[in-house]
């Protein structure tokens, strides 16, 4: 159980669930040709979560100080498991998650593409050992490496088949998930920012430049409160364009309900939030909006075969 949690396996669960979501519930009734079978895919996913547990176990190794005074209760390595062995298991984790990104470039005939898994987890060392104590540039990397576990479906699965004549669906599939790429950076960089209020006390010992410690709390509450609009526009615009207008009645209840109520009820609780339980409970609600978010891709496609 250690070792789940110091690589947090539910973030990890939600990480693969996403990416299966995007193939089986939505790119897979497409009728559009695709670059990896099952099998493949599966690792994929599976080179993705191991990249993606190594970024949080590094992460948990050199957070070890800063953990021990914001979640002193969540703090693994050297109780549950040393520090030799968490960097064993690092090294192992990559490896792994690397060496599956070797296989599947080349299986679907892109060897070149091997160099995004590379980039990946050297981007998620680099993040954890000095980039995460940056103004926002920790914030920045940690929400476009969610958006890219995204667009590395399409980048896999669909970019080394395309051909002229299948281009402009590719294209509309591409921009869909593009726009959810979008969409999760949006909601996890607002998280990010939610989480250094939570750890700002943790986080000043320890000398990081996180936004509440330049600006003091009472200011990135308000900052926070302001860019909560953007992803509220959004849902909106896109709920109202895309899918009340064609009729997805279900879809757009579904994102009413589940997406953009959670939205409007982080803005009203956020104005407000002083204490670290306050900012602990409304990231867990930011991760609740990326998890029904990312479920609504299989709604909306189910809305639409429903219509039929």
């Amino acid at each position: 159980m250690s070792f789940l949690k110091l690589i947090r396996y539910q973030n990890l669960l939600m990480l693969a669930l996403m990416q299966f979501v995007f193939k089986y519930g939505f790119i897979d009734f497409q009728g559009i040709p695709q670059a990896m079978n099952h099998w493949q895919y599966a690792l994929l996913v599976f080179s993705t979560v191991c990249i993606a547990a190594g970024g949080y176990l590094i992460n948990n190794i050199l957070d070890k100080g800063t953990d021990e005074i914001n979640k002193p209760e969540n703090v693994v390595i050297g109780n549950g498991i040393s520090e030799n062995m968490g960097y064993n298991i690092y090294i192992a984790l990559n490896i792994v998650g690397v060496g599956l990104g070797f296989y599947i470039a080349n299986s679907v005939g892109k060897p070149n593409f091997a160099a995004v898994f590379i980039i990946i987890a050297a981007t998620l060392y680099v993040y954890a050992n000095g980039l995460k104590q940056s103004l926002l540039i920790g914030n920045f990397i940690v929400a476009i490496l969610l958006s890219l576990s995204i667009l590395i479906i399409p980048i896999f699965d669909l970019l080394p088949v395309i051909l002229p004549e299948n281009q402009v669906g590719m294209g509309i599939i591409f921009k869909i998930l593009i726009d959810y790429a979008v969409f999760a950076f949006v909601i996890n960089f607002i998280r990010e920012i939610v989480k250094d209020l939570e750890d700002v006390n943790g986080d000043y010992n320890h000398g990081m430049n996180t936004l509440p410690i330049a600006l003091g709390v009472a200011r990135t509450v308000k900052i926070v409160f302001g860019l909560s609009f953007i992803p509220i526009g959004f849902i909106i615009y896109y709920i109202n364009e895309n899918l009340f207008s064609n009729d997805l009645y279900y879809a757009s209840a579904y994102g009413l309900l589940l997406i953009l109520a959670p939205l409007l009820y982080f803005t009203v609780k956020i104005f407000s939030a002083k204490s670290q339980k306050h900012f602990h409970h409304l990231s867990n609600v930011l991760k609740i909006v990326i998890f029904f978010g990312i479920l609504s891709i299989a709604v909306i496609n189910w809305n639409i075969l429903y219509a039929k």
